[in-house]
């Protein structure tokens, strides 16, 4: 099979760090070549590498030169609009004034960036900027299409596209190359490169992979209280993996384990039983660095806090910017303990809703209530009982990781020894001690997630407001984030949390979805799941729920 991409021995360092490690591979004509790996793993240099924006230090890099490329941070043109960026792609790109017209509907159509033509890019949301980005890549189609990480921050619906659109693409012959920390996603790829500390351990068909995992997959069903289970399957000798995955714990067992009783699991009621293994599975195992015990908080988060009474409460909460209605009549409450999900897709209005819940926005209309306290009357008071992580990195740049963490303690009251000790303890806990004087901005995406959840319970809240924390990192981030945000709501500290990966929101105890402003759905995942089971459709995922029921909305809307 021809290809586009060849890599021999490429070799490519930051001062100490080698970020590739003597690569060779290749990527073929016609074919979506995943490129896996966890954060530092090396992806985004090969990509720079592959486009020609870096230089080898060793080694040999070709590639065609007929290649659209879109990179991990939003790269267009804030200040211009939506229809501004296309067209000066299209002239950058040598695009036919005659071809423009045509291929903007196209682009506009599949981007679900029709009747946004005249709104500046720097006002779109996450997901939108993400497509405007993808759309700026393809006006001239490529025979090379280098994406780094482009669904981040996309929804399930648009991501379904996305996919459906780049398989056209390489059905059409042209080669693409899919950075993703997504596992799912590279399911999808043909073909995948695996890299772990700049070095290639794994190319080839994805399924390839996870049939080395036949036998060693298992859900533990039937039980009482998932994460105490999962505790137990992480503390177990020949447990590699333990993954809540909606009412069931997934187990990954080590290579030649022995499957655990269920009485081991501290669920004597409980069935162990084989499923089929996922490439995530796969990927865990072969990267062997998990299991274990996520890393103790310090006592001033990690404490008991009173059970009883709902401490979230939206009612019937409206708001409104000039004619548009964001958030339409939404309601729901979230108990002490209870991990409670907000979906939908981009533009739905989840993150207006959780601005108005932690005080940053007024409603229109309705009550927004935290802890007791109505934030219409005494914001500032409620603001100390929770912690609040938003969807963009809103730490300061230019301040060192310590330094962040030493204001935000400020912020929250916390002085003297009890501050100093605070802030320690987070570096330890975070892993963010050797970059603790590294400035905030430098960081990469992974430790500034870390960094900023961090800096979000460092005062111990009651409530946690997270706004897709894990948007964009690797499985392996991604556990430890969850581990953190279980032991929490075992503390009893309600979570209300969005995101656009799924099989996150399987973690929840109860997740709410979204859609045009109005709540249409509420439910365990298990009951959201089980609204979509049909005869074609046996046993639907979360993602194929999802779908189903915004679809629906949409044909009870046209009719």
């Amino acid at each position: 099979m021809d290809a586009l991409v060849r890599l021999d021995d490429v070799r490519k360092s930051f001062g100490a760090t080698r970020a590739v490690d003597g690569v060779c591979a290749s990527v073929p004509v016609g074919r979506v070549t995943g490129l896996v790996g966890a954060d530092g793993a090396g992806k985004t240099t090969l990509l720079r590498l592959m486009a020609g924006l870096l230089a080898p230090d060793g080694g040999t890099v070709s590639a065609s030169d007929a290649l659209g490329y879109m990179p991990q941070r939003f790269g267009l043109y804030e200040d211009l609009t939506v229809a501004e960026n296309l067209s000066l792609y299209a002239d950058l790109r040598g695009l036919a004034p005659a071809e423009q017209g045509d291929t903007f509907a196209r682009l506009l159509s599949f981007s679900g960036l029709a009747g946004f033509e005249t709104r500046l890019a720097g006002k779109l949301s996450g997901g939108m900027k993400q497509k405007l980005g993808l759309a700026c890549a393809l006006v001239a189609t490529p025979r090379l299409l280098l994406l780094d990480e482009p669904s981040v921050g996309v929804d399930p619906v648009s991501r379904r596209e996305l996919w459906r659109m780049v398989h056209e693409l390489a059905d059409q012959g042209v080669a693409v190359v899919w950075s993703t920390a997504y596992l799912d996603e590279a399911e999808r790829c043909h073909s995948v490169l695996l890299l772990d500390q700049g070095r290639l351990i794994y190319d080839g068909p994805p399924k390839d992979l996870t049939q080395r995992m036949r036998g060693r997959s298992f859900a533990v069903r039937g039980i009482m209280d998932r994460r105490v289970v999962q505790a137990a399957a992480r503390r177990h000798v020949g447990v590699a993996d333990a993954l809540i995955q909606g009412a069931a714990v997934r187990l990954v067992l080590a290579e030649g384990a022995a499957v655990p009783a269920a009485a081991e699991l501290g669920a004597p009621q409980a069935v162990v039983e084989p499923v089929a293994p996922r490439f995530e599975d796969a990927f865990i195992a072969l990267l062997d660095r998990h299991g274990g015990p996520v890393p103790a908080l310090p006592e001033i988060v990690h404490h008991p806090r009173p059970r009883g009474g709902a401490v979230v409460e939206a009612r019937d909460l409206v708001r409104r910017f000039g004619d548009f209605t964001a958030v339409d009549h939404v309601g729901f409450d979230v108990a002490p303990g209870e991990i409670f999900g907000l979906l939908g897709p981009n533009g739905a209005g989840k993150s207006t809703t959780f601005r108005m819940l932690c005080g940053l926005m007024e409603p229109s209309s309705g009550v927004a209530r935290v802890a007791g306290i109505d934030l219409a009357s005494a914001a500032p008071e409620a603001k100390q009982r929770l912690g609040y992580m938003s969807q963009k990195f809103s730490l300061y740049p230019d301040l060192s990781v310590r330094q962040n963490l030493d204001f935000f303690a400020g912020v929250y009251g916390l002085s003297g020894a009890r501050r100093k000790a605070v802030c320690g303890a987070m570096l330890d806990v975070f892993a963010l001690g050797p970059m603790a004087d590294t400035n905030a901005g430098q960081l990469p995406l992974g430790f500034k997630q870390r960094l900023a959840l961090a800096a979000a319970i460092l005062h111990g809240p009651d409530i946690l407001f997270l706004d897709e924390p894990t948007s964009g990192v690797d499985p392996l981030v991604r556990r430890e984030f969850w581990g953190h945000i279980n032991t929490l709501a075992g503390d009893g500290v309600a979570v209300l949390v969005t995101t656009h990966f799924l099989d996150e929101a399987e973690y929840c105890d109860r997740i709410g979805i979204v859609y045009r402003g109005r709540l249409i759905a509420v439910g365990s995942p298990e009951e959201i799941k089980a609204s979509a089971r049909n005869p074609e459709q046996p046993d639907p995922t979360l993602e194929d729920a999802f779908i189903a029921l915004v679809e629906a909305c949409d044909r009870e809307e046209r009719s």
